[in-house]
């Protein structure tokens, strides 16, 4: 499994950006895909993901400010985020979780940067 993300940059405060994920390879299921971000001095924690019943989930921050998509015909996932602030600044990494062993497949990591 593959996943290169694309679309990060700098951005000021009240922003939008755009991620997108392209996977590829050949990936198990059930999985799911998705978004983590990782600040600094920070662990990594969820941003959203795409359930293998097609349904999201967001970490609690969004509040609704990102909205996650998927794409099956193009193997991509989206991660399309509004009203950004300094504090979304972080290494946004695509991610796939294989739900039957546990096991996380993640991409290179894109920085997002939003100046106040």
């Amino acid at each position: 499994v593959q996943l290169a993300e694309s679309g990060g940059g700098l951005v000021q405060a009240g922003g939008s950006l755009r991620l997108s994920c392209a996977v590829s390879g050949s990936y198990p299921n059930p999985h799911s895909l998705g978004w983590f971000r990782q600040a600094p001095g920070k662990d990594r924690e969820l941003v959203a993901r795409v359930l293998p019943d097609g349904s999201p989930i967001y970490g609690d921050f969004v509040k609704g400010r990102f909205t996650v998509s998927r794409d099956n015909a193009k193997n991509t996932v989206s991660l399309q985020m509004n009203s950004l602030s300094p504090e979304d600044t972080g290494v946004y990494t695509c991610n796939l979780y294989f739900h039957g062993s546990a096991i996380n497949y993640w991409g290179k990591g894109t920085l997002v940067t939003v100046s106040s």
